[in-house]
């Protein structure tokens, strides 16, 4: 199990959030963490601990007022470790060239792919064209509804009509380099994970799968990595010292790389 660090970027700074408090209005959000070091510095720290295979979050829409200082963050963060991570935050056909040029290895996207709801696989395989299916990560980011998870977009905020199942895994994966997914129910809340969702995501063979939301404690690290069998690999926010929490990043690397 790999460990995938994260950069969070709101209102033009590096943040925690309770994932299911993001309000495009207002731009408003329940903060957790809010630091005084730029996305750049996150970025060289992690690349000074080999820690590749990240991601960049853009959590303003191109709308905002703070979209410009938002996208700057995130440039920098690129520009500072040029192929070290990923980036994600209003990603479509259009501007994703500009963002792997600034050094993303590769581009996250789910709203333009899930728009008004529903999958639109013309806008999947413009992006498919634009990027190549080897610098595409899908966000499946997803809540739960009833017995069910659920694909959510727009920051989080829409429920699509598509169920996440293996069924839909699979298919998706024709399309993509990756998988992410946070539980968003659980996103920086400090909870414990979601370990039905683990377990569904477990079931995916062979094929990288990122998730995150919801880890307070090693034993949730641990329990992760049980449950998925060792298939998945995790990103963790809140609960890093680093953001503001307890757990030490060297303890954690030691959990994930351990047997």
């Amino acid at each position: 199990m790999r460990f995938r660090p994260c950069i969070d970027i709101h209102n033009g700074k590096v943040k925690q959030i309770v994932g299911d408090s993001l309000r495009d209005e207002g731009n408003t959000a329940i903060e957790n963490f809010v630091s005084v070091a730029d996305a750049a510095h996150y970025a060289l720290l992690y690349e000074a601990l080999g820690l590749n295979g990240g991601h960049v979050i853009m959590l303003n829409p191109a709308s905002s007022d703070y979209y410009i200082d938002t996208k700057s963050q995130a440039l920098s963060a690129l520009n500072a470790w040029p192929g070290g991570m990923q980036v994600g935050g209003g990603i479509n056909d259009e501007n994703a060239a500009e963002f792997l040029d600034a050094g993303a290895s590769h581009v996250i996207v789910t709203s333009y792919v899930f728009h008004d709801g529903e999958l639109s696989l013309e806008n999947l395989n413009r992006l498919v064209l634009a990027v190549g299916k080897e610098h595409l990560v899908l966000d499946l980011s997803c809540r739960k509804s009833g017995d069910d998870y659920y694909i959510v977009t727009d920051r989080w905020q829409k429920f699509t009509n598509m169920k996440l199942n293996l069924e839909v895994l699979d298919s998706l994966s024709a399309f993509c380099d990756e998988f992410l997914v946070h539980a968003v129910d659980t996103e920086g809340k400090q909870t414990g994970i979601e370990t039905d969702l683990v377990r569904l995501l477990s079931r995916m063979e062979d094929f990288p799968i990122t998730y995150a939301g919801g880890i307070s404690k090693y034993d949730d690290v641990r329990l992760l990595k049980s449950i998925g069998e060792g298939r998945l690999d995790v990103t963790i926010g809140s609960a890093l010292k680093l953001f503001g929490g307890h757990l030490e990043l060297d303890t954690v690397l030691d959990i994930c790389s351990g047997s």
